[in-house]
Formats: C-alpha cells, structure tokens, sequence
C-alpha cells in the first residue's frame, strides 16, 4: 500500500472514532431547569444585577462566618487565597486592581464561598460585596450597596485598564 493511501486510511479512521473519545467524566449532566441558577452573569454596567442590598456592616458578620478559613480573619493573611485587600505578597487586591465593583459582586456570587459556590443569597452578596469594598476604602461603613448603587462604585484602577472595545465597536454589554 502506497504511503498516500495509507495516509487517507489513517486519517478516515481517526475521524471516524474521534466523536467515540470520552473526557475524564467530571461533573454531572445539568437539566434544563438548573441551567438558569447557574448562567447568571453581571455586566460592568449593572445590567443582571439581582434585587437585594446589603452593609459594609452586615458583610463583616457573614465574612466572619463564610470566609475566614481561606482569606485570613483580617482578610490579610489567608492560607490558601490571595487575600480582599493588600499585603506584601499580594499587592493587587480587590481595591487595588479590579476595575468594576460590578465584578466583585459577580465573582462572589458565583464562586465563593469555594466549598459551596452559589451558596449565598443575593443580600449577603451585596453584604459581602460592600464589607470588601469598605474595607479598601472605596465606600463608607454605612453604604448600602444594591442593584443602583453598585454599578456607580468607581474603582481607584478603573482608568488604568484598556478597553479593547472602545476601538473594535460597539461594546458586547
């Protein structure tokens, strides 16, 4: 048999089984119905916010609760990940780097706590969102933060990112 014909003999059989491969099998298959919890999204302007609102107050309770374990008691010192707000190892927290309060809102409600992601309702989101943002001193202790206060939050690194839309178009969100 020609090399060539040996070739196309090879790349018909690799085609032909490629759709037989199976991942690693992690996860499990969601229903239609679950697909809505999960595929929540907020846009750095706001839109997809939830209903709700919480402190800077409310917050350091539910933190206290929720998050010390991997962020530290201070939020300073986690064991496991980068800490809320500033230390010597990681100088790009929350208040230092993120360019969109809307973000942090977003993150936490779908990924923390990290052993129970969406495990939070939307008000200890906001609680959550507005204790860390207090603690980098971005809002007062006594700010409510909500579905019409977050969005106008303004990030001190906000004007320090580049936005690859402003030349390419209209933006996706």
């Amino acid at each position: 048999m020609s090399t060539s014909k040996l070739s196309l003999f090879g790349f018909a059989v690799l085609t032909a089984t490629a759709s037989l491969a199976e991942g690693p099998d992690l996860g499990q298959p969601l229903s239609p119905d679950e697909v809505p919890f999960y595929a929540t999204y907020v846009m750095p302007d706001g839109r997809g916010l939830p209903g709700g609102s919480g402190t800077a107050v409310e917050g350091a309770e539910i933190y206290a609760a929720q998050c010390t374990n991997c962020h530290g008691a201070t939020g300073t010192e986690g064991p496991v990940m980068p800490p809320v707000w500033p230390n010597e190892i990681w100088p790009k927290s929350v208040g230092k780097h993120w360019p969109y309060a809307t973000t942090l809102f977003d993150y936490i409600r779908r990924a923390m706590p990290l052993d129970a992601p969406k495990s939070l309702t939307d008000d200890e989101v906001y609680a959550l969102a507005a204790f860390i943002l207090e603690r980098n001193g971005i809002i007062d202790e006594g700010t409510a933060m909500t579905a019409d206060t977050l969005p106008s939050v303004q990030m001190p690194n906000r004007d320090n990112f580049i936005d690859v839309w402003a030349t390419q178009g209209e933006k996706p969100w």
